[in-house]
């Protein structure tokens, strides 16, 4: 191998979970101690799906003359107001609100933008493209357009018009447990120094206690990480993720049809495609899907995005347009394979993304979130009612959920991801196969390795990448980034970090968090937009003060 070339692991720079601060072992007890029977955490579909049925099966129990009374239903939001940290494609499948709103009929009544009217994929080279087929997974009939952040903040209101506690800007940043059971979690304090010292604004933590904590964190939630490894609760694969970098640009036309792309800009070796979808008839959302486990150091998710806006195919629809809204995402992506073997404990239920119930084939998991809510809801409501909230009391939510549609779609494209591992062409030949006979042929895919320990090729950039599009600077600002600048760092760099690991976060990093400066790493955390990229390759993730973060307004 020449000078300019290395191979490298990035799990060998990663720190590891920090269990021991994220599980805390003893009673929560003060002035700031706030008793609530169940908790949610993080208020995104999941999660305020669970709230609004759990609230409406107390509220039909107590008409009925049952017993058991008032329940204290709370859920905690990391972000100032509701949706502000939520972002995806979003193409939604109704199924979830069909089944959390039976007695809503009209298309109008739901938070979508618009009815898909039709879909288009092509396949990209450098200045051409070509119309390919359809595949099966990815068919849009009947599915909606939305803004996931307007969808947020409609099924909140929902939740407080139906009794639930809404706590915006309280990110949840450990665990209280008590032997096996999980009795509560502890929030960030706010008003830190740079130095991680109480300020003039210094507001302390507070204490929540609760008989059942449900984990609807999301995405790398380091809750549900810490507490998958607390309880070593594996899966059959480990989980695997992509990032993705989204704009909405307002234009002078949008396009009728949402519009999906393979191929370039990605190299061969990378999995992943593109997306454009009409929000409105001047309005459109595009951006950019990589997986994590993409062989070159020098993959920069967020320039290849600024590329792809000059292909023929989009500069076209772009020409004339202005950027409003800039953001970033990582999205489980193993399936069927990576969700955990157990989704309860004692105290304790795990849903959506957290879980990692995600059809990355079909590119949805949003009506998978509320589904999951709303059976943990009804898992919980009957372990109240029986007074049993141990895990052998929370097991009916696991039971519901891997009996349902939500484990019988994912099991149909259980490997089709992981057949990308072998590049583009046999993946699509074994996709293919998989999506004829239900995953049946080709079998299971080989065993995958988390993102971490896959191997990375360090080559020296010769010269470097053009300035085009929009810079990560500006694009922090146009997520509406609202962190202070003398914020303690959030983010857990591991040791002995080499000039060549520290170019590598510089480009995966979308939002300009980290920069290598000589032999030095660089990290200008208030930068972050809680993408989660690195805590998935890199540098460890936690949550900041309550507001910390982007601010999305139509994502």
């Amino acid at each position: 191998m020449s000078k300019n070339q290395m191979k490298f692991v990035p799990a060998n720079y990663q720190p590891h979970v920090a269990e021991n601060e994220l599980i805390r072992r003893e009673v929560p007890s003060g002035e700031n101690v706030v008793p609530l029977d169940v908790v949610f955490v993080g208020a995104g579909p999941a999660g305020l799906s669970g709230a609004i049925e759990l609230a409406r099966l107390v509220k039909k129990d107590k008409a009925e003359g049952g017993s058991l009374g008032d329940i204290e239903i709370g859920v905690l939001e990391k972000a100032s107001s509701l949706g502000g940290h939520n972002l995806s494609g979003a193409v939604i499948n109704p199924a979830g609100f069909k089944a959390l709103f039976p007695d809503l009929r009209k298309e109008s009544e739901f938070p979508f933008r618009r009815r898909v009217e039709g879909e288009k994929v092509f396949f990209l080279k450098d200045q051409s493209h070509f119309r390919i087929p359809t595949p099966p997974t990815m068919k849009n009939h009947g599915n909606y357009i939305a803004s996931i952040c307007e969808v947020v903040r409609w099924l909140g209101k929902r939740a407080e018009d139906a009794g639930v506690n809404i706590f915006t800007g309280y990110p949840a940043d450990a665990l209280y447990v008590a032997e096996n059971r999980v009795t509560g979690v502890r929030t960030t304090p706010s008003g830190l120094d740079r130095n991680g010292n109480p300020g003039g604004n210094y507001n302390p933590p507070t204490d929540i206690t609760a008989k059942v904590v449900v984990l609807s964190e999301g995405t790398r939630g380091p809750l549900t990480q810490a507490y998958l490894n607390w309880q070593n609760i594996n899966s059959t694969q480990p989980q695997i993720y992509a990032l993705g970098v989204k704009e909405i640009w307002k234009v002078k036309r949008a396009p009728k049809e949402i519009i999906h792309t393979m191929g370039w800009p990605l190299p061969e070796d990378a999995f992943g495609g593109s997306f454009m979808y009409p929000m409105a008839d001047d309005t459109v959302a595009i951006g950019l899907v990589v997986g994590l486990d993409y062989r070159q150091s020098h993959l920069d998710v967020h320039h290849l995005l600024q590329k792809l806006k000059n292909h023929p195919l989009f500069k076209i629809m772009l020409s004339g347009g202005e950027c409003l809204e800039w953001g970033a995402k990582t999205i489980p992506e193993g399936g069927y394979h990576s969700i955990p073997k157990r989704l309860h404990g004692d105290g304790l239920l795990i849903l959506g993304d957290a879980a990692g119930l995600v059809n990355v084939p079909a590119l949805k998991g949003i009506h998978y979130a509320m589904q999951s809510g709303v059976f943990a809801a009804r898992a919980i409501f009957r372990a109240l009612k029986a007074r049993d909230v141990s895990a052998k009391g929370l097991k009916h939510y696991d039971d519901l959920l891997r009996s349902s549609s939500v484990f019988s779609d994912l099991k149909k494209v259980r490997n089709i991801r992981q057949a990308f591992k072998s590049g583009f062409v046999p993946g699509s030949i074994k996709a293919g196969l998989m999506t004829l006979t239900g995953g049946i042929l080709p079998g299971d895919s080989s065993p995958v390795v988390e993102d971490a320990e896959e191997w990375k090729e360090f080559t020296r950039l010769n010269v470097p990448q053009p300035k085009i599009g929009l810079s990560k600077v500006d694009a922090v600002y146009l997520s509406g980034n609202k962190t202070r600048d003398d914020i303690p760092s959030h983010l857990t760099i591991g040791h002995d970090i080499t000039p060549e690991v520290a170019e590598f976060y510089s480009h995966m990093c979308p939002a300009g968090v980290y920069e290598r400066q000589g032999d030095k790493l660089i990290v200008n955390a208030p930068n972050c937009v809680d993408c989660k990229a690195t805590d998935v390759l890199g540098p460890r993730w936690r949550p900041r003060e309550g507001g910390s973060g982007p601010d999305y307004k139509q994502m």
